[in-house]
């Protein structure tokens, strides 16, 4: 049974969706903040899979707690399925949001078919280095310019699939309830419930 879960990211924004949705009781949460040293993880595999699994696995062997890890990223079919694994670093490995949006606007220029998805794994990894891996997945489209102020990352752009509005544009209620990250945590919850405490 577990009882503490080191959620291993390092991303405010990620961190606080996580927790918001992960919530059981008597479960205690940890984050990175928890810990004065951590190894550095290059997320260097071709997948959100290989990616998600890598981080699990190194920082469970470390922190000696069962660890969630996840990667992520939006896919966009015009682009071939680009910016993917490389969501995050699109307009370069200092980019920040707004680069990466301007990048993928710029990239979409003339583009009427602007088909879409974010796609989420998640990694849940023992302290002995089994890892196991849960995906969800929310299909939408890219705007024609952002919108919106919530939210993180390619937010202001993307519109899911039944809305008109952007996921910035939701409240953190509304996007979780459909996000790729809000229905792999509920996968998450599904296939691991048997292993958390009081469950």
């Amino acid at each position: 049974m577990i009882d503490t879960l080191f959620i291993a990211t390092g991303n405010a924004h990620k961190l606080v969706e996580i927790r918001a949705i992960f919530s059981v009781p008597n479960l205690k949460l940890v984050d990175m903040n928890d810990y004065s040293e951590l190894p550095e993880v290059v997320e260097d595999q071709d997948s959100f899979v290989g990616n998600a699994v890598k981080k699990a696995v190194e920082l469970a062997k470390f922190s000696g707690q069962w660890t969630l890890a996840d990667d992520s990223g939006l896919e966009v079919d015009a682009l071939g399925g680009d910016p993917g694994v490389y969501s995050a670093r699109y307009a370069g490995e200092d980019a920040d949001y707004l680069a990466n949006n301007s990048k993928l606007l710029h990239e979409l220029k003339g583009v009427t078919e602007r088909s879409a998805r974010f796609r989420c794994v998640i990694a849940l990894c023992s302290p002995d280095g089994e890892a196991r891996t849960v995906e969800g997945c929310c299909e939408g489209k890219i705007a024609l310019a952002p919108s919106g102020d919530s939210g993180f990352g390619y937010d202001p752009l993307f519109i899911p699939v039944g809305e008109s509005r952007t996921f910035a544009e939701m409240s953190d209620l509304e996007k979780n309830a459909v996000s790729h990250r809000g229905v792999a945590l509920a996968n998450a919850d599904v296939a691991w419930k048997h292993l958390l405490v009081n469950n």
